[in-house]
């Protein structure tokens, strides 16, 4: 049950402790800005009624009596009275008292420096007097009863001081904090309950779980997502990936994927498999690796844009496998239909011995030429045993299909083009069988130089049509149907390996009536 409890007590309280501090933070600035609006109020309200002193008639006429108190003491009390000030006092320019509130004061000095209204300005601020510390503002008198210090011939004759004590504004205050305090109590009681409710409602959104136990499971998550031999790529609303494991960056080749838009890191099949959806899968090449792609799709039902998850499966050692095993296959089909033909020959010579046609015999197998049908041709020697054996194979399947298969070889690749010539060799031959009908011709020619290696497969096959040749090396592209998920991957990977090396594949009418299937590849200059 505590721990139960521990996140929302957790959150309940800190989010208590913010809005406490926060409100009690707004708070003290209010009291602030409302002690500030009061001390201006107040500054104005006496401003106004200092010049309005210094400017009455009988005021400035009473400098000139021999006793101006007698005039000065009453007026001053009345405004004072009027006004809720509490003081009003006037005094001459040596600083005595015309008037005070205690009478018993008038005709001293001031207790506070007069100099500044004197000197013709207005003063405003807190001064300690005879009646204690206040808020006072002093303005000049001048001879002509205005206020202005630029008229010509206007002279100061003396000085008004009204004021009121610090402690009725800090009363006036006060009494203004009841209101203030229940309002900010308010909020504050407002906000801890918001703020109960807000962490009851994360509670729910993460399902009851403690901050070790979320932890926990995205470690759980992490691990699991990267142990996978699967590639999994996830992809929101935007079409950014959010997540990728490493056998995701590993099977496409790029990496860190994460972060990066699915335009930019995905092959277009791959993309399109994202987007459109393939809950069975799709073969697709992920650069020169053959995969099988699932995805949920980018959209749900209603057809909004929710995002999706991309699964990809490496497909290189089955096809490898099912190649081999194909070729294996196409191998034992020669060698059983050489035996065959190897059968009918003993057959042959032991009825010619039978009938005692000795020259005949012996004439008949002088004739027999062994290995006939697996020997790809004399030029072929200077491609290497691994091409040689390819070779080998697709001459017995020719055999099987009735197809003629010739090899043309110049020159001798370099062992580093090997590999790379398997893949276009056999995919090309592979592609010209299926084109090819009993009786027609195939010929494979390879001329290696210095710079580079050129293969051309020509057969006198149907060729491919004009509106197929712009995209036939495409993926998923097949003259045996334009759009196959079976098909379409052969060219595709033969093409990659040619731009990979920085060659081209290209295809054009073949003179055997055909298609003909080019690709170069150059060779990296060798270090002497």
């Amino acid at each position: 049950m505590v721990r139960a409890l521990s996140l929302r007590l957790q959150l309940l309280l800190l989010q208590a402790l913010i809005v406490c501090v926060v409100t009690l933070g707004a708070g003290i600035v209010t009291v602030w800005i409302q002690e500030s609006a009061i001390r201006d109020s107040y500054r104005e309200r006496m401003v106004g009624v200092a010049l309005s002193i210094a400017r009455l008639p009988v005021i400035v006429e009473a400098f000139d009596d021999p006793a101006p108190s007698v005039a000065i003491q009453p007026v001053a009390e009345v405004i004072r009275e009027a006004s809720a000030l509490t003081y009003v006092v006037v005094t001459d320019l040596d600083g005595i008292r015309l008037s005070h509130p205690n009478p018993d004061r008038v005709g001293e000095s001031v207790s506070t420096d007069p100099s500044i209204p004197l000197s013709g300005q207005v003063w405003s601020g807190t001064e300690t007097g005879t009646l204690g510390e206040s808020y006072r503002v002093k303005v000049p008198v001048f001879s002509d009863g205005d206020t202005r210090a630029d008229d010509e011939g206007a002279r100061v004759i003396g000085a008004v001081s009204v004021g009121v004590l610090e402690s009725e504004l800090a009363a006036d205050l006060q009494s203004r904090l009841p209101g203030l305090l229940l309002a900010f109590g308010g909020a504050a009681v407002a906000g801890v309950f918001g703020a109960a409710w807000v962490s009851a409602l994360i509670r729910r959104r993460i399902l009851g779980l403690e901050p070790d136990e979320i932890a926990e499971l995205v470690g759980e998550r992490e691990t699991m997502l990267h142990r996978l031999s699967e590639g999994v790529i996830r992809v929101d609303h935007r079409g950014v990936v959010t997540s990728a494991n490493d056998a995701a960056e590993r099977l496409i080749g790029r990496g860190p994927l994460s972060g990066r838009h699915a335009d930019e890191t995905l092959d277009g099949p791959l993309l399109q498999v994202m987007e459109d959806g393939e809950p069975e899968g799709r073969l697709v090449l992920a650069g020169e690796r053959p995969v099988i792609a699932r995805s949920t799709g980018l959209r749900d039902d209603r057809g909004r844009v929710v995002g999706g998850t991309l699964l990809l499966r490496d497909h290189t050692e089955l096809h490898e496998a099912l190649r081999s095993m194909d070729g294996q296959q196409s191998l034992t089909e020669g060698l059983r239909a050489q035996a065959h033909e190897f059968a009918n020959s003993l057959h042959v010579v032991s009825g010619l011995l039978e009938l005692g046609a000795w020259d005949d015999a012996r004439e008949f197998i002088a004739q027999v030429r062994p290995g006939g049908p697996l020997d790809p041709g004399p030029d072929a020697a200077a491609l290497g045993s691994e091409l040689t054996a390819l070779l080998s194979v697709k001459i017995a399947r020719s055999r099987e299909l009735d197809v003629a298969l010739e090899v043309v070889a110049h020159g001798a690749p370099p062992p580093e083009s090997i590999g790379d010539l398997i893949t276009v060799v056999g995919n090309l031959v592979d592609n010209a069988l299926e084109a090819c009908r009993p009786g027609d011709r195939l010929r494979v020619t390879v001329d290696a130089t210095d710079s580079s290696v050129r293969v051309r497969v020509d057969d006198s096959g149907t060729g491919v049509p004009d509106a197929l040749r712009a995209h036939v090396f495409d993926e998923g592209v097949s003259t045996k149907g334009t759009h196959s998920r079976a098909r379409g991957i052969g060219l595709a990977l033969v093409r990659r390996v040619a731009r990979r090396r920085g060659g081209e594949a290209r295809v054009e009418r073949s003179p055997l009536g055909g298609a003909r299937f080019e690709v170069v590849l150059p060779v990296a200059e060798r270090v002497s």
